[in-house]
């Protein structure tokens, strides 16, 4: 199922982990719904990095997933409001963070992940947290990670 011109259903819900461990990744309608607005953002985002490819590494997980994988309780990609993500032809994950906040886009959490991938995250409650998080910790603002 497409939910936006370049984003479908089961690129928002693969997961390895899920398919190894035969756990049931399938989302309920309600959360269909939260991720058309996440594919719908993930678009816009795709858009400002010149329309180059996306790369989705995880978005929706379900509850029990979201566990095994050691997630937070309160994570997004448990309602289907977010998802981490690469795009090799745009450049490194802290470029498109800086892209993504430059443009102005909406969203609730922007984050720079170890240096290695996009958290995005679109629930309702827009925030607009901007974050990095490294082996350090959690910090404010787009940094470089400390390695």
């Amino acid at each position: 199922m497409r939910l936006a011109e370049n984003f479908t259903l089961d690129e928002l819900t693969v997961s390895e982990t899920a398919e190894r461990m035969g756990i049931d990744n399938e989302p309920p309608e309600d959360i269909v719904d939260n991720l058309r607005a996440l594919a719908s953002a993930l678009q816009q985002v795709r858009d400002v990095l010149g329309n180059r490819p996306i790369v989705v590494t995880s978005g929706y997980r379900s509850p029990v997933l979201n566990r095994v994988v050691g997630g937070s309780r309160n994570s997004a990609h448990v309602h289907g409001w977010a998802a981490d993500f690469t795009c090799p032809g745009y450049g490194r994950p802290l470029e498109i963070c800086r892209a993504i906040a430059a443009a102005g886009l909406p969203y609730d959490q922007l984050i720079h992940e170890f240096g290695r991938w996009v958290h995005l995250s679109v629930d309702p409650r827009m925030r607009r947290d901007v974050l990095t998080i490294d082996r350090s910790g959690t910090r404010p603002g787009l940094l470089e990670v400390r390695r």
